[in-house]
This record gives structure tokens, C-alpha cells and sequence, in this order.
């Protein structure tokens, strides 16, 4: 159920799932969204337009299908064909064709309608929902889902070498594919504070618990020029069950979401008990998979500024596959133009050092000089004293850094020919 009671339909990987955070909602496999003697429209259509694959790949398409339909249908919209295969970036099975895949996605709103009866599954959450926090004990294994933000600080500085559990799709692999051992786990995903996305004057304000999903069509719908990154970060599935907190958290050099964030110049909120402390993103991570975290402290919130028509951005992520892919270079470049001059800069890279980071000579090359194409070709240059990238399967050192210069050309381009493409706001230069 969502925040206002109503039934919210959302497809996630079972593999990375732990059980006890399922309490309290309804789970559908493919087996469930059909009925009595009868196909659900997407299974349907599958059929009709030989979408099948091998077998262990359909069920997945079955179900990424199911949820577009439903939600499409909820909303009373039909899908552009590249929104349907936008809502299947997340199955990257092409053994037998993906063609008659997208043509069943379709087809599968021509189908005489059979959805889903919502209404008995919402009645059964809505008895099922309580209040109490739910504690798990198990062969020497512990499994904590606080309810409040009290509670979990509590908690927290109670256990501080417990991990933090909110979308599981970083920890589930830990478990699922190395095998790690987990004594006590505190899950965030049932404190409604933190799921929270709330828009104010200044900026937006997103829980550390919210959505990848909310969280990124929040932030797109403040800054239209991250629409293409939010399409492009993870997959639907992954985007409904990770969450921008965990996210950040992690500290990936290579993660998309705080190259965008740190542009933005975003701040986090930070708590201890009753203690709270707020810092700049960039200011959190220290190293390699470090960050500026205390013993039982965590992340509650993040704070994201809302540009002003003043600003420039350009977001850019560059991988070897389109879809579902671990970028080689992200970029997000924000530039505060006036009068042709350029204010500000604040240019977030990853993949390109041990941590996301801004290009701090590249930001001193153009600020205080006019936006022109020798500019962008001073910072561009400046690029090599900030970034001495490694090489890896994603791309060579000097792929990287070539790639990454490209882009400050890139947004030179952009704002020059006055694009919308892949560009928030194009300042006025002759302003």
C-alpha cells in the first residue's frame, strides 16, 4: 500500500528479496496474475505473438509486462513502444528474438481486458497493516524492521555493526552470490518518514528510504535534463526496491546517482540518536568505499537545491550496453551562466577516481571567463590534472578521460545550438 492506502503494483527480483521484508505485503508470481481458467493480457499476448522464450526467461517477462499493463491501465495511458522497452530494460534475455516480445506488449492492451482484482488484495493488506515493529530471531541471526525514526536511532546506536537493509539490491547479491554471513540486519523500509519525497521552495527533500523510482522522477521532474539518466539507472525492478540512500550509502565510484547529485550540490542529513548533522554530499565520501559515517550513525535524508533558469546541465552516462549497464564514465556538468559569463561550475564525474568526484581544475578553468568554445577547450584540457582514471573491462584509462572531455565539448555544443536534448535549461547568453 502506498501512502495514501491505495494498492501499488510494483515488479522487484525475487533473488534479491529477504523474506521478512515481504511481511505485510501481498507477493504475485507469475502463476497469480492470471485467473480461473484464463491468461492475464500480457500472458496472452505472449502467446499470441510467439513472445515465448526458452522457459526460465519468460516468467520474468511475464511479470514485467503484468506490472506495465496494470499500471498503464490504472492510469488510463497506453505505452509509446519505446516506454514498453524502457519497462523491459530489466530483462536482458534475448535467446529467441525480442521483436514478437515488444510486438506482445502491444498487443496486450488489445486483449479484452482481465485485470488484476485489486480489490480483495488491498483488503487483505490494509487488515494485515500494523503499527508494531517486527523483530526476527533465527539461529543466531537477527532481523529488526523499526516502525519510527526514533526507533531505528535507537536501535542503531544500540547495534552499530548491524547492517542497514532498506531496497536489498546491493546486500541480497552479498548473500546470494558470495555467500556472506549476516548476524543482525535493521531494516529501514517500514519508517514511513524515510520513504518520504517531499518538493519545497528551495529543492526537494528525499528520504533515505525512498524509492530509486520516486526518488529519480522527483529529481527528473525538477531537472528535466536527468529524465535520460533516470531512464538509463538500473532497471524498473531494480529501481523499485533500491533506494536513493542505500544508494549513496554504498559509495560506488561508478554509481550514477551521486555524480548527478553532487552537481546539484546536494547536502545529507545525518543522524545518532537525537543527534542530527547535515554536510555536502561530496563531503561524505573520504575514500574508496569510505564515507564520513560515525558509530551508529546513519543516513535520514538528502537535500537537493532546485536550480535557477541561471543554471546549465547536462547529464551524460556512457556504458558498453545501453540498458542495465555499469557506466565506464557518468557525468553531470551544471553551469551558472550570466550575461555569457560563466559564475559557477560544478562538474561531478564517476568512474574516473577512487570516489565520485567534482573536476575542481576543469571548474577553474571556465568560472569567471565567457562561455566559448575556447573555454570549454581550457577545461577540457584541465581535465587531465583532475582524473588519472584506471583502466579496467569498462574502458582504458585514456578511453576515460577522452570520453569525459568530450562531454565538457559536448555541453559546449548543447548550449551554443540552444538544445533540449539531454540539457535542463539553456541560459540566456546575449542576456
Amino acid at each position: 500500500l502506498d501512502a495514501a492506502g491505495d494498492l501499488q503494483l510494483r515488479n522487484v527480483n525475487a533473488c534479491t528479496q529477504f523474506l521478512p521484508t515481504l511481511d505485510g505485503r501481498a507477493l504475485l508470481t507469475v502463476e497469480d496474475v492470471g485467473g480461473p481458467g484464463r491468461l492475464h493480457p500480457a500472458q496472452q499476448a505472449l502467446v499470441e505473438c510467439h513472445g515465448s522464450q526458452c522457459g526460465f526467461c519468460t516468467p520474468g517477462f511475464v511479470m514485467s509486462l503484468t506490472a506495465c499493463y496494470e499500471s498503464h491501465q490504472q492510469a488510463g495511458t497506453r505505452p509509446s513502444r519505446e516506454a514498453m522497452a524502457d519497462a523491459l530494460a530489466g530483462n536482458l534475455c534475448r535467446c529467441t528474438g525480442y521483436r514478437p516480445i515488444l510486438d506482445a506488449g502491444e498487443r496486450m492492451f488489445d486483449v479484452p481486458a482481465q485485470r488484476l482484482d485489486r480489490a480483495p488484495i488491498a483488503a487483505a493488506l490494509h487488515t494485515l497493516a500494523a503499527d508494531d515493529p517486527l523483530a526476527y530471531d533465527h539461529a543466531g541471526q537477527r532481523f529488526h524492521a523499526p516502525q519510527s525514526l526514533d526507533e531505528l536511532a535507537r536501535l542503531r546506536e544500540a547495534e552499530p555493526e548491524a547492517t542497514l537493509l532498506a531496497g536489498s539490491t546491493d546486500i541480497g547479491l552479498w548473500v546470494n552470490k558470495q555467500f556472506r554471513e549476516l548476524p543482525a540486519l535493521i531494516y529501514t523500509g517500514r519508517v514511513a518518514a524515510l520513504r518520504e519525497v517531499r518538493p519545497e521552495s528551495d529543492g526537494l527533500w528525499i528520504g533515505a528510504a525512498a524509492s530509486l523510482e520516486d526518488a529519480w522522477q522527483a529529481l527528473a521532474g525538477m531537472v528535466p535534463a536527468l529524465a535520460e539518466l533516470w531512464r538509463r539507472f538500473a532497471s524498473p525492478p531494480v529501481r523499485h526496491a533500491g533506494t536513493l540512500g542505500g544508494n549513496i550509502a554504498n559509495g560506488s565510484p561508478i554509481g550514477d546517482g551521486a555524480p548527478a547529485l553532487i552537481a546539484l550540490g546536494a547536502d545529507v542529513l545525518l543522524r545518532r540518536g537525537a543527534q542530527q548533522r547535515r554536510l555536502p554530499l561530496e563531503s561524505f565520501y573520504l575514500g574508496y568505499l569510505q564515507n564520513a559515517l560515525q558509530p551508529g550513525e546513519f543516513i535520514e535524508a538528502l537535500h537537493v537545491p532546485r536550480p535557477d533558469t541561471s543554471w546549465a546541465i547536462s547529464a551524460h552516462k556512457v556504458a558498453k550496453r545501453h540498458d542495465s549497464d555499469i557506466s565506464a564514465v557518468c557525468a553531470v556538468l551544471a553551469l551558472q551562466l550570466r550575461n555569457g559569463r560563466v559564475q559557477q561550475a560544478r562538474f561531478a564525474f564517476g568512474g574516473m577516481a577512487a570516489i565520485v568526484k567534482r573536476a575542481a581544475h576543469a571548474e577553474a578553468a571556465v568560472i569567471g571567463r565567457p562561455w566559448v568554445e575556447d573555454t570549454a577547450e581550457a577545461a577540457a584540457a584541465a581535465l587531465a590534472n583532475d582524473f588519472q582514471p584506471l583502466t579496467d573491462l569498462r574502458g582504458s584509462s585514456a578511453y576515460r578521460l577522452k570520453v569525459a572531455q568530450n562531454l565538457l565539448r559536448k555541453l559546449w555544443l548543447e548550449t551554443l545550438e540552444r538544445r533540449t536534448v539531454g540539457i535542463w535549461r539553456v541560459a540566456r547568453l546575449a542576456a
